[in-house]
This record gives C-alpha cells, structure tokens and sequence, in this order.
C-alpha cells in the first residue's frame, strides 16, 4: 500500500439533534437523538483526543471516547451501496463518518496503522460496528447487518497528537505495527469469535486495539455462533 496515494476527501462534523421517527426502521418510539446529522467542513477543523471540533456523539457510552475520537469510512465502497440499496445518491457522511478517505479499505488497513494527516497524528484503534441508528437513519432495517456481513464497516482512530487537517490532504502512513490484523481479519474474527476462540485471544491481545474489543474478546464464549 503506498501512503501518499491514500488521501482524505471530506471530514464531516455536527452535534447530536432529535429527531422525530418517520422511517420504516421505526421501532418503539416517536423521537430519538442522534450524531448523524454531519455536514461537511470547509477548511481546518481541529482535531482532538475525543473528536473532532463541532462534532459530538449522543451515546456516549458506544460511540467517541479516546478510542473512538474519529469515525472514518472508505469512499471506495459507495458505488457498491448506491446499487445495493437502490439510492441514486449517497453523499459523503452518508454512513456517519468524519473522514471519508480513499485509497486503502478493510482489507489493507490494520489496527494499529498510524497516520499523519495536516498535524495531527492518528491511530486505527478497532472496526466500526454499526449501531441501530444507522438502519433507522435510512429506514433499512437490515443495513446493519448488511453493513456487518459485507465487511464494509470502515473504522476508529484515535488520536495520537493533537493538531488541525483538512479535506484534500493526504494520509502518510508512518507506521504499521501489526500488519497481521487487518480490519478485515479483526472483522471475521470478532463476527466468528465462539468458534475462533485462539484467533479471538490473539486479537484481544493485539496492543493497539481498543478497550471495549478487548473486553468483548475475552469474555468466556458457549456453544456455536
């Protein structure tokens, strides 16, 4: 993979709104909040250790923290999901997202790689896994487990060093400490870890990777998945 052809398109922020529920995924109730409501940022925007500046998360037990500061996504995958859900259109943030990069996917970026982009320094720290709020955003009951299955979860960083960046600007990669576990592999082994219990440990023992997969790796697993 060569770092200076992985490029940043567009970094995507906003605050959590509630909404009121009039899409297909409604379950229970008539309002919700949510961060999905992003729009895209013309020039610098800071980044910090828990998130970008103008952007926040409403379940702050699930999403940011200082694993979780950043949400990126791969703009390689949209042409697939235009066709898989039949949009005519799906701009970037579609999948909440701040980052919308190209250049690298699920299958060449590794927990664990480190970034520098404008001034800041970043780290892959697990895969994304979609919450609900992605099916009742689009009104696709299933596009979590769409979006799980298919393997196009995209990721987090965390953030290393502080700094600013900018659409346009490039990701270098500086450094890939565990080339072994990309977000492919850590995908598969999370989705099958009952019955991939040796791999799941390796993986839970990965120092890069996040505190809540290591948590959910170690725990004793029964029976099949």
């Amino acid at each position: 993979m060569k770092s200076a052809s992985i490029k940043l398109l567009s970094i995507q922020v906003g605050l959590p709104k509630t909404l009121e529920i009039s899409d297909a995924a409604d379950v229970a109730t008539r309002e919700w909040t949510t961060g999905f409501c992003k729009g895209p940022v013309v020039g610098s925007v800071w980044v910090a250790k828990t998130n970008l500046t103008g952007d926040g998360q409403a379940d702050l037990c699930a999403h940011g923290g200082l694993d979780k500061a950043i949400n990126a996504y791969p703009f390689e995958h949209y042409a697939f999901w235009r066709s898989d859900l039949g949009f005519s259109e799906l701009l970037n943030g579609a999948f909440g997202e701040n980052f919308t990069t190209h250049g690298v996917t699920e299958t060449e970026a590794c927990v664990g790689d480190i970034f520098e982009v404008g001034s800041a320094l970043v780290q892959i720290s697990q895969p994304r896994q979609p919450c609900g709020k992605l099916s009742r955003w689009w009104g696709v009951r299933d596009l979590v487990a769409r979006v799980v299955h298919t393997g196009k979860t995209g990721w987090y960083f965390r953030v290393l060093h502080e700094g600013s960046v900018e659409a346009g600007m490039a990701l270098k990669l500086v450094d890939r400490p565990h080339p072994e576990w990309t977000i492919a592999a850590a995908n598969n082994t999370m989705l099958h870890r009952k019955e991939k219990h040796v791999a799941a440990q390796a993986l839970a023992e990965c120092p890069a990777l996040s505190d809540s997969w290591k948590t959910t790796l170690s725990r004793p697993t029964e029976g099949p998945h």
